[in-house]
């Protein structure tokens, strides 16, 4: 009995919970640093080939700069997504899937994978 107390205790104490949110778009702020899902339409993007790390960057909720979310998908990982995402998503619905992070007080999240998204037809 003491050693099922023992391992209940263990479980709990050190299994942290990486199930993410379900989270509204509009309410990701307060979500920073949180594992999370979220979805809503795509409204631009842009390639920057030339910057720090090659990013591409997509609008979620409104175009920049009043974007509600920022996809990030840096250039190593670029080659990892069919097509050029930051037009060819463009009015579609995606749900992401990550952490959030704040960039110049916007929310963000960085993908890495394609499992990370999926879209909605």
């Amino acid at each position: 009995m003491k050693l099922f107390i023992f391992l209940l205790v263990v479980t709990l104490h050190t299994s942290p919970s990486y199930s993410q949110v379900q989270v509204k778009l509009g309410h990701l702020k307060g979500h920073v640093g949180d594992s999370v899902i979220v979805c809503g339409e795509i409204k631009g993007g842009v390639y920057l080939p030339n910057a720090n790390n090659a990013p591409t960057l997509i609008n979620v909720g409104y175009d920049y700069p009043n974007q509600l979310l920022t996809i990030v998908i840096f250039g190593g990982d670029r080659t990892l997504f069919e097509g050029n995402p930051e037009t060819d998503w463009i009015q579609r619905k995606i749900c992401v899937s990550g952490r959030v992070e704040l960039y110049r007080d916007k929310p963000q999240i960085v993908i890495r994978n394609t499992n990370q998204i999926s879209f909605e037809e």
